[in-house]
């Protein structure tokens, strides 16, 4: 059946998540993509310490530099998707930039290829991560949309498990040839770029002629889109970078590997329980469950902060992993139907730039906490910051109330 024409049982066909073509496809090439990163992501600091002789703050400088790229990138690729109403050029455009950066990494001799690496790589995260989910919101009903955005990143996240064990396996029986590691990355990548190509399709346009509009303002976003980046804006300040959790477990007496399992049982729930939430959402709505997943983040950070045994990891890990599929999919799903169509990925790329500077200021934070403070300190920092963004969340869903 061609799930792209405009009878009406195909429109109805294309409103369900596992039966819309462009849904799973980009759930699939998001999955070799994480297969793809996440099989060299866990092992380059190691990479640049002990083969390319870089200091630690070497490695500090690459990813912050990968980092803010990719955050300031979003909005502005956003705005431009929709000003040019497409989004698969863009889309395509970025998944191949982040395989070609993997052949870039293999050929690695110095830090600076490595950095050059992890720019391309992010630049190409930066301009397609809100068309794509853009693309998603296009593709889907306000009713379907939670599912859709819980599907993919059930398969995203499941690249992200299949990775870092691969890359483990790799290690061991290619004896530490990093090289060849990275050229082995750009393969699930490529393949994730052919997908996207052969089978996504650009979704109709209420409005096909470009509009070119020198300007980005908040006045054409919706009150409570505002009030939601401003929720996040809080909560990502508390929300610091998950390299802290590993050191966490490393500070419990885990060994890197110890720490890698760790990440991977994260994973696994994420993955698992992203899709069935996504669907409890557009049943139940998407606020009450963000407004849950903000409190199971205020309990785990708590707890990681509270851990005095490593035994405690074994149930904060899946907990996190539920924390995400409750809040990751659900929040652009949400985000989805609060803007309107020519303004989507504008708004997606928003709340990605704006909680993404802000991140990596709270991870700056926290490593200050940690070293001034003490270990506990950036988890409970971040407990608090996720408890105020719940309270501001529920006090506009309580003002709402009262005005009915």
């Amino acid at each position: 059946m061609n799930l792209f024409n405009d009878s009406k049982s195909g429109i109805a066909e294309l409103n369900k998540p596992f039966g819309n073509r462009n849904v799973t496809a980009l759930g699939l090439v998001s999955m070799f993509n994480d297969i793809a990163s996440e099989m060299v992501y866990p092992i380059i600091p190691i990479f640049l310490t002990a083969v390319l002789g870089a200091p630690v703050a070497i490695v500090g400088i690459i990813e912050g530099v990968a980092e803010a790229t990719a955050s300031i990138l979003k909005v502005f690729s956003g705005w431009l998707s929709d000003r040019l109403r497409h989004r698969k050029s863009f889309v395509a455009a970025g998944y191949t930039l982040s395989a070609i950066a993997k052949v870039v990494l293999s050929f690695a001799a110095s830090w600076l290829y490595v950095l050059c690496a992890r720019f391309i790589d992010r630049f190409g995260k930066g301009i397609r991560t809100s068309a794509r989910d853009a693309l998603i919101a296009d593709s889907t009903t306000p009713e379907t949309r939670g599912t859709a955005f819980g599907l993919h990143r059930a398969l995203d996240t499941a690249g992200a498990v299949v990775g870092p064990l691969l890359a483990l396996v790799l290690l061991h029986y290619l004896d530490n040839k990093y090289s060849l590691i990275f050229l082995l990355a750009a393969i699930p990548a490529f393949i994730g770029v052919g997908i996207l190509l052969l089978v996504v399709k650009e979704p109709k346009h209420e409005n096909k002629n470009p509009v070119f509009k020198l300007k980005l303002s908040l006045r054409s976003l919706s009150k409570p889109y505002k009030l939601f980046l401003l929720v996040n804006v809080i909560f990502a300040l508390g929300n610091s970078s998950d390299a802290f959790l590993i050191l966490r477990t490393q500070s419990l007496g885990y060994t890197a590997i110890g720490a890698v399992l760790f990440y991977v049982l994260f994973n696994v729930f994420y993955s698992l329980l992203a899709y069935p939430l996504g669907k409890l959402s557009d049943r139940f709505g998407a606020k009450p469950i963000l407004i849950v997943s903000f409190l199971l983040f205020t309990i785990v950070y708590a707890g990681f902060g509270m851990a005095g045994s490593g035994l405690l990891l074994w149930l904060l890990f899946p907990m996190y992993g539920l924390y995400m599929a409750m809040s990751e999919g659900i929040s652009k799903a949400y985000i989805s139907n609060l803007a309107q169509q020519e303004m989507r990925a504008t708004a997606i790329g928003l709340f990605y730039t704006s909680t993404g500077i802000v991140t990596f200021f709270s991870s700056f934070i926290a490593g200050l906490l940690w070293n001034y403070i003490g270990i506990s300190a950036p988890f409970y920092f971040g407990a608090v910051c996720s408890l105020i963004a719940m309270l501001v969340f529920l006090n506009d869903n309580f003002r709402g109330k009262a005005k009915a």
